[in-house]
């Protein structure tokens, strides 16, 4: 029995004691809230239901925490309810109900932890989206790897996702890292406010690799061969890159295109005419200040240029118009503005505001001996995503990242990433499934198999508090998804590294010597393959591999 297996009975059992005594059952939460007491011996989960609907069906929280318990007793699937305090219960399992979970995790396989919450929900879910003028930076690596971890989750609880990068290819960035291919051609110095590092000289030798006669083009031709080539060659780089990180996207929409096409003209007239645009000083503005942007936007300056909110606006209208019911977006820490401007651009479109999510991004900085590491070999001015994979690899890299909320800042200590031992996490959560992955070919050669397991022997604190772990999986991922934090799953697999190697350390799953294999044999290896699934399961849903060997 998983926690929302005990949740649901809780609430049908709520329901009955209330009813029979002429209480309002309608005041009964949707979802009953359990969790797992700080201390094993006050029982395997706690409610704080009764406490919760007391006063408002008028009975005493404790005397309504009594009735429940004597009516939990009666399950089969109960095996005692204590009331503590003023109305919590204190519930433990029948050894057989809570074993159960492994049969569960064992049926499901690959499954195990996902859902259908979202299904029928189509979401596009927009992240990376670096500058092609360059490497992609570290704010850009931690993206890349919660982005693609949480399309993962999104999807194993039903969504239809489809990974977008949005390609920045148009305005004044783009110009001056045409300007800096030019001068590093040339030899000149780098223009003010362009771009340096030695990858823009390679990036200048391609393109006269591509094209010899460019130098001799006029000064304008000349510029626009380098821009059109340079951009797409940053462009493969930043595929390339990010796919040997593990992260691939179904679209690549280019900015441009939005000007190119006169979608951005079009969503302008479409604001204009609907009134959702004023005009003021020769501009026309949006009204973003109503959806917690600090001042209102300018979308056409005065001059009858686009602003770079334009294409915003005609963004969003495009992915409405391809059908997603949700636009996740995933910004850096200096983004805080755009999350009224893009709320504002659906309202105004006459979408729900909440049509549009907007997630930020705090910095990442990496340590070595306690200091920090700022310059690339490469990019000169930033520590980019090929320097953190060369430093400590693909797996620490994505796991490191993903493993802290994005909305706080953190330090990557390269030392402890690149060792091998308990205190650096991924090697301690991937031990864990290299351990399990030998055990289960011991027991191969052995001949001992977890075929119909007895699981309620299971009665050890280890093997309980291992067993409760593999429980709370499915409501893990499912709050990873609707809190948008992929940072849950990394915890959450340290805790069940953690409550295995507490369980290998306290009981033998294998036998020993001549010893003949016993059910107790069986019912632990049943654990251990249970285990293993989900320490796989839950890497899967971050992309960090689960290594049979280390």
């Amino acid at each position: 029995m998983t926690p929302a297996d005990l949740a649901d009975l809780l609430r049908a059992t709520a329901t009955d004691v209330l009813t029979s005594r002429d209480l309002d059952a309608s005041v009964l939460p949707a979802a009953v809230t359990v969790e797992r007491p700080r201390n094993p011996e006050h029982g395997d989960y706690a409610t704080n239901l009764a406490m919760q609907i007391g006063k408002k069906v008028g009975a005493n929280p404790r005397e309504l925490a009594g009735w429940l318990a004597e009516a939990l007793t009666g399950n089969a699937a109960i095996d005692a309810v204590d009331v503590a305090g003023p109305g919590f219960l204190n519930i433990r399992l029948a050894a057989d109900a809570q074993g159960a979970i492994v049969s569960d995790v064992l049926a499901a396989g690959a499954a195990y932890g996902s859902a259908d919450t979202l299904a029928g929900t189509r979401i596009n879910l927009e992240f990376v989206s670096a500058n092609p003028t360059g490497p992609i930076h570290l704010g850009g690596t931690r993206w890349a790897a919660v982005g693609d971890a949480l399309g993962r989750i999104l999807t194993a609880q039903g969504g239809d996702v489809t990974r977008e990068y949005y390609f920045n290819d148009h305005g004044a960035q783009i110009d001056r890292f045409a300007r800096s291919l030019v001068a590093a051609a040339l030899g000149e110095p780098t223009p003010e406010n362009g771009y340096a590092g030695a990858y823009i000289a390679d990036a200048a030798q391609q393109v006269q690799q591509a094209r010899p006669d460019v130098l001799s083009l006029p000064e304008g031709e000349r510029q626009e061969v380098f821009r059109s080539i340079g951009v797409d060659l940053m462009f493969e780089h930043i595929k390339t890159t990010l796919h040997d990180f593990g992260v691939d996207f179904d679209v690549y929409f280019h900015e441009n295109s939005l000007f190119e096409s006169g979608a951005v003209a079009r969503a302008v007239e479409t604001l204009k005419d609907s009134g959702a645009l004023y005009e003021k000083d020769g501009a026309w503005w949006l009204e973003s200040t109503r959806f917690g942007d600090d001042k209102d936007r300018v979308v056409i300056k005065s001059d009858g240029n686009a602003a770079y909110i334009a294409g915003d606006i005609a963004y969003f209208q495009d992915k409405r118009k391809r059908g997603f019911d949700l636009a996740i977006y995933m910004l850096g820490a200096d983004h805080h503005g755009y999350i009224g401007r893009l709320k504002a651009a659906a309202a105004a479109f006459g979408d729900d505001p909440d049509t549009v999510e907007v997630l930020i991004g705090q910095m990442v900085n990496l340590v070595r001996d306690g200091k920090p590491v700022r310059m690339s070999k490469r990019a000169g001015t930033v520590v980019t995503l090929d320097d953190l994979v060369e430093l400590i690899g693909v797996d620490a890299a994505r796991y490191s990242l993903v493993r802290s909320s994005v909305d706080t800042s953190i330090d990557i200590d390269l030392e402890l990433y690149a060792s091998e031992g308990n205190e650096n996490p991924v090697y301690y959560v991937q031990y864990a499934h290299a351990r399990l992955s030998s055990i289960l070919r011991s027991a191969s050669d052995l001949g001992v198999t977890a075929d119909a397991p007895d699981l309620a022997l299971l009665v050890s604190e280890q093997e309980g508090d291992l067993v409760r772990t593999l429980g709370e999986y499915p409501r893990v991922v499912a709050s990873a998804a609707s809190l948008r934090e992929p940072h849950r799953i990394a915890r959450y697999l340290e805790e069940l590294a953690g409550a295995y190697h507490r369980f290998y350390g306290a009981n033998r799953v294998l036998p020993q010597g001549d010893e003949e294999p016993a059910p107790i044999h069986t019912a632990r290896l049943a654990l251990c393959g249970a285990t293993r699934q989900v320490l796989a399961n839950g890497l899967n849903l971050i992309g960090v591999s689960a290594p049979e060997k280390m």
